[in-house]
């Protein structure tokens, strides 16, 4: 039966944590008014549709450790995992009603849901891809890129940077970590797909209203892209 606790445990913070959106009906991203300096357009959010892909986070996430603990749970190649991933589920169930009240300490919760976050993904068995590799990459690819949107938000909010350089400074960061998470973790495809959904939504919110913007997420695109050929090219 101990066997089964940790995964048991996982399971239960996994729900709490797709059930959140649940709490904070209201949350529908950063009020422009909560930042000293307005950010009533800011170029580094992507376009409001890309942020549907955490319904697929949440269930994907979900079912992935519905069958650990009902396949894995004394498996000693899921264990490794299930702490780092815990830590961020656990703080992610708290983050919409922090960001309700204070983008400032939801910017630092979303890097310390990131961090375990990338230590999950890099843990993750790779056999059983669609259970375990697969859904914690949609989430890391997914917190990679918002953790620095957040960043480029403060920085812009906060009078750091001008709006559209902040921006690249984010995307510069984000491609970066992208990057060098590839290159520990090669070929990890659902990472990669939910990063360059986000970059997409910012070329969709961007246009021809901010080229730099748009020109800067699309070289981000093709950069993972160009990375994932790489690896593939690598291993073949």
């Amino acid at each position: 039966m101990m066997t089964y606790l940790p995964a048991f445990a996982l399971l239960l913070l996994g729900v709490l944590f797709g059930l959140s959106p649940l709490l904070t009906p209201d949350f529908g991203g950063f009020e422009a008014d909560q930042f000293p300096i307005p950010q009533t357009n800011p170029p580094v959010q992507p376009a409001g549709y890309a942020f549907a892909i955490w319904s697929v986070i949440y269930l994907w996430l979900i079912a992935g450790l519905i069958y650990s603990m009902i396949r894995r749970a004394d498996d000693p190649a899921w264990a490794p995992m299930r702490l780092p991933l815990g830590i961020s589920l656990g703080v992610g169930t708290v983050w919409l009603s922090v960001a309700l009240v204070s983008p400032a300490w939801a910017t630092v919760l979303i890097w310390i849901m990131w961090a375990p976050a990338v230590i999950a993904l890099l843990r993750a068995p790779q056999f059983d891809w669609g259970w375990a590799e697969g859904p914690i990459g949609l989430y890391a690819g997914w917190l990679t890129a918002a953790s620095c949107v957040a960043l480029g938000l403060m920085a812009a909010g906060y009078g750091v940077l001008a709006d559209v350089p902040a921006a690249l400074a984010a995307l510069a960061l984000a491609l970066l970590l992208a990057v060098l998470l590839l290159r520990f973790r090669p070929r990890a495809w659902s990472f990669a797909a939910a990063f360059i959904w986000a970059l997409v939504g910012i070329i969709v919110r961007n246009g021809v209203d901010q080229p730099w913007v748009s020109g800067a997420a699309a070289v981000a695109i093709a950069m993972i892209a160009l990375e994932l050929w790489i690896q593939r090219d690598a291993t073949t």
